[in-house]
């Protein structure tokens, strides 16, 4: 028969009683268009959920920036044009405090300190000769006093005239002023001669640092010097700049909103660019005032281990700022807007907006301060399309790596 025709089949049984026939009518009836089946309940979508949990979390602070020394020294000549005659060390070399790092040429100041010498002692021979000349001038003025005094009681006694006596009187005075002078002309050798050993003392001084010594320990960074060069003090560019004790550090930039975190002592973990040494240090100091033009603070981290980097490199640094234990949930589980930080909560397979806290971020966790429980579960990416009060099939993280 054809599809869709309905057919009937009569069956007529005859059962044979002890009374007689009871005829019995069974039926059958099929159709090919059958009755729909009941419709099933709609697939819920696969979600991967995360669990709120509580683990150790570091807050760190990211800073970059340039290794320099943390003190450079500059070393100048005492003594201005003298040419250089030799030098004792080069860039790089480790110095103490002391030694010589460069000779000036002294020739000059070894032929000015004889002239003066040779001056000194002549006047030093004239001094003498004075004093010599003053011990006489004392002894003619003490003849003169005499004669006066004679002709004094002469003249008294009318035995010589008065122009005698005033004669005498003439002579002693005058034999008084040649004492007189000769002690003043003494005085001003005797100056003469403190200005020579002070001329002298200055030659010596300059002498003495025609050796150019460092002034510190530490590393030679830089040489400008060059034999035959002539050196002068007061020149821009120093011979030698020396890096104090060899100690560097990283002169770093810090964010605004990070700088207030930072204080003295605190460790950081250094990289250098382009290699994966990896170096400690702690902050030295950290600049009271911010940038106007980046606003960008800065901090200076001592490097410990200086012989491992070297100045000018490039540098970030992660300094450690706190350290405790808190619930964590992954940066991706939680989204912030204007109206706050949420994340979707998950119960019974119902999705829930809730407000949440955050704190510190360590890596690619962030703290839940408020507004979830350890245990809790969550949407592991915010940004999954699903809306509050949404029904879900929630997938554990562990499951779903493992169907991977």
């Amino acid at each position: 028969m054809a599809l869709g025709l309905k057919y009937v089949l009569c069956l007529s049984v005859a059962m044979s009683t002890a009374t007689g026939f009871v005829p019995v009518a069974v039926s059958v009836a099929h159709s090919a268009d059958a009755a729909p089946v009941a419709e099933q309940a709609p697939s819920l979508p696969a979600i991967v959920v995360t669990a709120v949990e509580e683990r150790a979390i570091v807050d760190r602070v990211i800073a970059t920036g340039t290794i320099q020394p943390v003190e450079e020294v500059y070393v100048a000549p005492l003594v201005d044009g003298l040419s250089i005659r030799s030098l004792g060390a080069d860039v790089a070399d480790r110095v103490k405090e002391g030694d010589t790092l460069a000779t000036l040429n002294d020739d000059a100041l070894v032929l000015e300190n004889s002239r003066l010498a040779a001056m000194r002692a002549k006047a030093e021979a004239s001094v003498a000769q004075m004093q010599a000349q003053l011990v006489e001038a004392k002894a003619n003025a003490e003849e003169a006093d005499k004669a006066r005094i004679r002709a004094e009681t002469l003249v008294k006694s009318g035995a010589t005239s008065q122009a005698t006596f005033d004669q005498a009187t003439a002579a002693g005075r005058a034999a008084v002023s040649r004492v007189t002078s000769a002690e003043q002309a003494i005085t001003v050798s005797q100056a003469e001669i403190r200005v020579m050993d002070a001329q002298i003392a200055d030659i010596n001084l300059k002498l003495a640092r025609t050796s150019v010594k460092a002034p510190v320990s530490g590393v030679v960074s830089t040489r400008t010097a060059k034999i035959g060069a002539i050196a002068m003090g007061g020149g821009t560019q120093p011979l030698f700049s020396i890096i104090r004790n060899g100690e560097i550090e990283l002169k770093a930039d810090v964010s605004e909103a990070n700088i207030l975190k930072l204080q003295v002592g605190q460790e950081a973990t250094i990289s250098l660019a382009g290699g994966s040494a990896r170096l400690t240090g702690r902050i030295r100091l950290v600049e009271p005032t911010l940038s106007n033009d980046t606003r960008l603070g800065r901090t200076y981290i001592k490097i410990d281990e200086p012989e491992k980097a070297r100045v000018g490199m490039f540098a970030s640094a992660e300094i450690t700022v706190q350290e405790k234990k808190g619930l964590v949930l992954p940066l991706s589980a939680v989204t912030t807007s204007r109206d706050g930080t949420v994340a979707r909560k998950v119960e019974d397979g119902v999705v829930t907006l809730v407000k949440v806290e955050t704190g510190i971020q360590d890596g690619q966790l962030i703290e839940i301060t408020s507004g979830l429980a350890a245990g809790d579960e969550v949407v592991a990416k915010a940004g999954a399309y699903v809306r509050d009060g949404d029904r879900i099939r929630p997938v554990r993280a562990a499951q779903s790596q493992a169907a991977n």
